[in-house]
């Protein structure tokens, strides 16, 4: 399952929810990312009025540029900001797309409406519809993508500063990215919590998989309240480390490439405008997004992205699959093979290992039919001998009457 439902309320408080503690914490995050980003709209607003842009630090606004500045050695805090769109092509389906999205399919759940299924109150009420959807797209069940290991090859490179995600599908830390690494911005299903803050008791990803896949909805061992995957439903805050982290992160990156979002969702769209002016951005996609407001575009204010104006001097825009386009800048960059090795490789690692749990979980079937059919055996003999008793006795008693 990837990236979590577009929310302008995502980080509106449910009633009765929040701890007081943590929600009077939340509170100051979001009042402080709101306070930046209209810093960020009056820093933009200044420097465009004044004709200041930033540094140009690309010799050309193309997928060579971008690669020829990451050769020159003086890229060295690249940050990825991705969507569902690098997980389609491991057979995850994204939110949105006509036909094959998720929004698109969910009618066999007889919701209210497609958003219900990830809307907090509607799942403590009615908890069915979004296991049985976990069911289907559980983590586990799905490749990384071509795209997944690019990043991961970053991170082997010294290049990577942090990957920000907006998916749960676990497939960055299946492949390589640990928790540092990460921000998982709408969640994860790594973990899971119970869902009453008077218990809040934390689960394995193991324990919440068994849960759905015997499909019990999951229960508290401790209080037997629901017990809800980490990822974020309306109604709910995003984590406090999204907020922490990209404070620190974002002035000090040197090349933001986004990959497979529509830039739709906020408060995760506006992370484009924290970088500096001078820092390039790469956008691989099916269609270009993040573009600057229309109306705002008319004056040359506002921090979206600018592919196509006489003023552009840092965007670039690569549109093709996030795996497409993730190979042909390894190729300019000279690692390709070395890429295409590493999903071979890693691909037949997580093979090899679903062909070893098969094998013992087909061994385990057969020897509990094997114990299965001893005991019926054994029954089975226990009858026959009380029946062969029963019949003793009988002839005995004729005997005697005779």
């Amino acid at each position: 399952m990837s990236d979590v439902p577009e929310a302008s309320n995502r980080e509106e408080v449910e009633e009765n929810t929040p701890e007081p503690e943590e929600q009077s914490d939340d509170s100051s995050d979001d009042g402080e990312a709101s306070g930046d980003t209209e810093m960020d709209f009056l820093r933009n607003l200044f420097s465009k009025t004044l004709g200041i842009s930033g540094e140009k630090v690309l010799d050309e606004l193309t997928l060579e540029g971008v690669a020829s500045y990451i050769q020159s050695g003086k890229c060295k805090n690249i940050i990825c900001m991705v969507g569902a769109g690098i997980s389609t092509s491991a057979g995850i389906p994204d939110f949105r797309s006509p036909d094959t999205g998720l929004y698109a399919n969910l009618q066999k759940y007889n919701l209210p409406y497609p958003e219900a299924i990830f809307q907090i109150d509607y799942f403590k009420k009615h908890p069915e519809p979004f296991f049985a959807l976990a069911r289907e797209l559980y983590p586990g069940q799905f490749k990384p993508t071509v795209c997944h290991y690019f990043i991961k090859l970053l991170k082997d490179k010294g290049l990577l500063k942090r990957c920000y995600s907006q998916n749960i599908d676990t497939l960055e830390r299946v492949a390589g990215l640990e928790g540092e690494d990460l921000i998982e911005a709408h969640g994860t299903f790594y973990t899971s919590h119970c869902v009453s803050f008077m218990c809040r008791k934390e689960y394995d990803l193991d324990w919440m998989k068994e849960k759905i896949f015997s499909d019990d909805i999951p229960k508290c061992d401790k209080c037997s309240n629901l017990v809800k995957p980490d990822i974020v439903f309306f109604g709910e805050n995003l984590p406090k480390r999204f907020f922490t982290s990209m404070a620190m992160d974002f002035p000090r990156c040197d090349l933001l490439i986004i990959m497979g979002t529509s830039l739709q969702v906020q408060p995760f769209a506006a992370l484009v405008g924290r970088v500096s002016n001078s820092c390039p951005r790469l956008l691989i996609n099916l269609e270009k997004a993040g573009g600057a407001d229309p109306l705002l575009g008319i004056i040359s204010i506002g921090g979206g992205m600018d592919f196509d104006s006489a003023k552009a001097y840092r965007d670039v825009a690569h549109i093709s699959t996030c795996d497409d386009g993730c190979l042909a800048l390894a190729e300019l960059l000279g690692w390709k093979a070395e890429l295409e090795e590493m999903v071979k490789r890693e691909h037949e690692k997580i093979n090899s290992k679903a062909e070893e749990e098969q094998t013992n979980q087909s061994s385990g079937a057969a020897g509990k039919a094997e114990s299965g059919k001893a005991e019926s055996g054994k029954a089975e003999s226990g009858m026959a001998e009380s029946g062969m008793a029963e019949s003793g006795k009988a002839e005995s008693g004729k005997a005697e009457v005779e």
